[in-house]
């Protein structure tokens, strides 16, 4: 799990970078392009099989959702401090409790709807609405954070019928052409330079991913989310050593009241899986 979050912390600051000369549309189309290309090996060895499915429409929902958090948090990332919005990004288990309770009808007990309210709280402690102005980007990042929540609750239910091969296919196959027609509409022509960080991009998000998928095998969820908040702390190296970001005390308190709310709610329900 701490590879994966410096992976991932990594693949922020790499995003941050190519977003001087690139607009994060153009630059999500990338991430799913290299992804897409890493998977053709396994689609051919795979066969037509992995193809197969009677859920189409909710296959082509959670790729919508997954192309919406890419976006969101990419454009956060873009225009606000990477600590920041990694820091609300930790907010996605609440929306999962949140969604479980409204649309999958799971009974969500007193001391779960307590820490969910405890961490938002955490985000407002980051966010402080009412004594600074909520930026755009703050709210891109909360943003992404629900529709990653959404994309979790989307493979639970595709879980009950769907291989796991079969998710990863669809979601990569189905959010490629919707990512290509916002990217056309920003397009500049990457240089060199700029298409090789576009190719590290994708190779951390794919490598962050199995290491996340890894983590979550290898051990309980209790055991391991609590390694995944060294994401901030590789995410505010990143910003103040790369692009001279410092993060206030109020992100660290926020973080630290969402990490604990975090902790309680994992400790009652399964894991989930990252939906970007």
């Amino acid at each position: 799990m701490v590879v994966s979050a410096a992976l991932f912390s990594l693949m922020a600051g790499a995003v941050r970078h190519v977003s001087q000369s690139l607009h994060p549309y153009e630059i999500g189309f990338f991430r799913y392009l290299f992804g897409l290309v890493a998977l053709i090996p396994w689609i051919l060895y795979s066969g037509q099989a992995t193809f197969r499915t009677r859920r189409l429409g909710l296959h082509l929902f959670r790729a919508v959702l997954a192309l919406a958090t890419v976006m969101f948090f990419f454009s956060a990332i873009s225009w606000m401090p990477i600590a920041e919005a990694t820091a609300l990004s930790f907010t996605a288990p609440f929306f999962t409790t949140l969604g479980a309770a409204l649309v999958l009808g799971e009974v969500v007990g007193l001391r779960r709807w307590v820490a969910v309210a405890i961490g938002f709280a955490g985000a407002m402690i980051i966010l402080r609405p009412g004594i600074i102005a909520v930026s755009p980007p703050a709210l891109l990042a909360l943003a992404s954070a629900a529709t990653l929540a959404g994309g979790a609750l989307a493979v639970k239910m595709l879980s009950r019928t769907e291989t796991a091969d079969t998710i990863v296919l669809y979601q990569t196959v189905l959010v490629l052409p919707p990512a290509m027609a916002l990217a056309a509409a920003v397009w500049t022509t990457p240089d060199t330079e700029t298409f090789m960080w576009l190719a590290l991009i994708g190779a951390l998000a794919t490598l962050g991913q199995l290491a996340y998928v890894r983590a979550y095998a290898a051990a309980d969820a209790a055991a391991v989310v609590p390694f995944d908040f060294s994401r901030l702390i590789f995410a505010a190296l990143i910003g103040a050593t790369l692009f001279d970001q410092q993060s206030d005390a109020w992100t660290w308190i926020g973080a630290a009241v969402i990490f604990g709310a975090t902790l309680t709610v994992v400790r009652r329900k399964a894991p989930q899986t990252r939906s970007g």
